[in-house]
C-alpha cells in the first residue's frame, strides 16, 4: 500500500531515514520513543514535510509531488479539528465536499458512517455539545467517508481514559476491515498496538530498527532496544 524508498530527511541536526513498505490491509502500530521520528514518518506521508531525497510511493504510484489534500489518504491527529460552527453532520460531510454541497447519494454516505460510529442521533449537535469521546468519533466518521485506501492515525486517542481509547481502537480496526483500508498509526501505549494492530513498526534514532507481525512485539524480541520499550510499556 505505501512505500518508503530510501527516503532521508533532515531537521536541524537530526537525520531520519526510512527505507520500509506497508503491506494493503494491515493495521500498523508505529511505537517507539519521544522524538524517535514516529511523527515525522507520518508527516512525509502526509506531505506536511518533503524528503531531501527518497520515494514514497502509494499503490506503486510516487507521491511526492502531489499536493496533501490530493493525496490518496486520511489523516486524524490528536486535536479532531472540527469545526466549531458546524453540527456533526456537516464537519462529516467536510470529507466528502469542502463546500458542502452533497449529492443525495454524498448524504447518505454521511447517514451511514453516522451509524456505523454511533453517532446516528447526534448528527445536529455541535462540537462543544460532544464529549471527548463523541467528537473523536465523528472525526473518524470524517476520515472514513472520503473512501481513501490509507488512514494516518497520530496518536489520536491518547487524551481518553483507558476504556474510551480501547473502544476507538475497536472501532478502527472494524471500520478498516469493512472498509479495506489500510492504517498507519502512531501510539506510545504497547496494549494499543496489541489489542487493534497485525503488525508493528518500532522507530529508534529517526530509522525504523525493527517491524513484523503484531507477536513479535514481545519481551522475547531480538532487538535489544525494542525489549526494553516493551518492558517498560508493560
Amino acid at each position: 500500500m505505501i512505500k518508503f524508498c530510501s527516503v532521508k530527511y533532515l531537521y536541524q541536526k537530526e537525520q531520519f531515514n526510512f527505507d520500509i513498505e506497508i503491506d494493503t490491509g494491515s493495521i500498523v502500530a508505529v511505537l517507539g520513543a519521544s522524538g524517535a521520528g514516529k511523527s515525522t514518518l507520518l508527516n512525509l506521508a502526509a506531505g506536511f514535510i518533503d524528503p531531501l531525497s527518497g520515494d514514497i510511493q502509494i499503490a506503486g504510484e510516487s507521491i511526492l509531488n502531489v499536493q496533501p489534500y490530493h493525496r490518496p489518504l486520511a489523516m486524524l491527529f490528536q486535536e479532531n479539528n472540527l469545526f466549531a460552527h458546524l453540527n456533526v453532520a456537516d464537519n462529516i460531510g467536510l470529507g466528502l465536499h469542502p463546500g458542502l454541497k452533497l449529492t443525495l447519494e454524498q448524504k447518505a454516505k454521511v447517514e451511514e458512517i453516522c451509524q456505523q460510529v454511533g453517532v446516528e442521533k447526534l448528527q445536529t449537535r455541535l462540537p462543544h455539545q460532544l464529549s471527548g469521546g463523541q467528537r473523536q468519533r465523528v472525526a473518524l466518521a470524517r476520515c472514513f467517508v472520503q473512501n481513501k485506501p490509507l488512514l494516518l492515525l497520530d496518536e489520536p486517542f491518547s487524551a481518553l481514559d483507558p476504556i474510551l481509547r480501547e473502544e476507538m481502537l475497536a472501532m478502527v480496526k472494524k471500520l478498516a476491515a469493512r472498509h479495506k483500508v489500510t492504517v498507519l498509526m502512531v501510539t506510545h501505549h504497547i496494549s494499543d498496538a496489541l489489542n487493534a494492530a497485525s503488525h508493528y513498526l518500532f522507530v529508534d534514532q529517526g530509522q525504523v530498527s525493527s517491524a513484523g507481525e503484531i507477536s513479535r512485539l514481545n519481551c522475547e524480541n531480538p532487538n535489544p532496544s525494542l525489549r526494553r520499550f516493551v518492558q517498560a510499556g508493560l
